[in-house]
């Protein structure tokens, strides 16, 4: 095979064709961002974006942190699902401990792909962040303010729109819920009556479990199958336009376990417990307001109604005074 060097360029040649262009390059640029006004330039890069976008097979679903006052819960839902789904070969990940948390979160740091597989189909996730100025004036003074704009974007196949829209995103919700569930440190709520008369809370650290609760295996059996059945309804009671309640009436002497059971129940649930004090609410929309700051999947307990009594309602009912009673609302 013959050939000629003649016809090949020079690597002298070469090397100032690329520093012409890369000049040629810069001038455009610094042109660009002097002369063209940004609303043109918002205008070129959206027009480009569309051409590029449609020439590719991929689509792009940006997720941002919130819409401007309220969450987004699919970004924080992929948050958390994405913080299970790390691998040992994550290059870079991030981790965080709240004060009243027992468990470390670890979630994915900004830049770092990750990929996804659902039903065969890959899914590539970034988690992203831009800035926003925003000028505050105060006292005749102007400054500015600048916040961090986190987002997510999710790349697919155009092909596979439907399917990640109608039964990814919802697996995804659904996932990240459980693993909050699992992964929860459950509270006791009681209220501040003399400060802010309003819940605070603790951490509930109360080892019962209905393994080590001394009670009657008959009666212990019947109450997880009704707690079990309970929460599996949710759904139904929603479709009826049932409030999702369960009632429980407990009563004894101080010491045969009350509360031990109640902290059982919340173990096994999953649900925090808010303490009630009927002595303490002077009306009823006080009690409307604290019943209204409870959280879904809770247990409200109420204690020792009988000493709420008036005592013109202690002739009409017959209340043993050395028994304590307590109801408990799981909500």
């Amino acid at each position: 095979m013959w050939f000629s060097t003649k016809a090949m360029p020079s690597y002298e040649a070469i090397l100032s064709a690329t520093a012409s262009l890369t000049a040629s390059v810069i001038l455009l640029r610094t042109v660009a961002n002097d002369f063209i006004p940004e609303s043109i330039k918002d205008r070129l890069f959206l027009h480009l974006h569309k051409i590029s976008s449609s020439l590719s097979s991929q689509l792009t679903v940006v997720i941002e942190e919130s819409d401007g006052l309220t969450a987004n819960q699919v970004f924080h839902a992929a948050n958390v699902y994405l913080g299970e789904k790390l691998s040992s070969s994550t290059p870079r990940i991030k981790v965080n401990k709240p004060q009243k948390e027992k468990r470390l979160q670890v979630t994915t740091d900004k830049n770092q792909e990750m990929v996804d597989v659902f039903k065969g189909v890959k899914l590539k996730w970034v988690l992203l962040s831009t800035s926003r100025n925003h000028v505050l004036k105060k006292n005749n003074k102007n400054g500015v303010l600048k916040e961090e704009i986190r987002y997510f974007e999710l790349s697919f196949h155009k092909k596979n729109r439907e399917m990640v829209l109608g039964s990814y995103l919802p697996y995804l919700l659904q996932k990240a819920k459980e693993i909050k569930e699992k992964n929860k440190t459950l509270k006791l709520h009681t209220v501040d009556y003399n400060g802010t008369d309003y819940w605070g809370s603790i951490n509930l650290d109360h080892p019962a479990s209905f393994d080590t609760m001394a009670m009657d295996p008959a009666v212990k059996t019947a109450l997880i199958e009704d707690l079990d059945r309970f929460s599996r309804r949710r759904e139904f009671y929603r479709r009826v336009g049932k409030a999702w309640k369960r009632g429980y009436l407990l009563y004894g002497p101080p010491g045969t376990g009350k509360s031990s059971l109640v902290a059982a129940m919340a173990n096994y649930l999953k649900f925090d417990v808010y303490d009630l004090d009927l002595k303490e609410i002077q009306c009823n929309s006080d009690l409307r307001r604290l019943l209204i700051g409870t959280g879904n999947g809770s247990i409200i307990v109420i204690e020792d109604i009988d000493t709420s009594l008036d005592s013109a309602e202690d002739d009409k009912v017959c209340i043993n005074n050395e028994i304590s009673l307590k109801i408990y609302w799981l909500i």
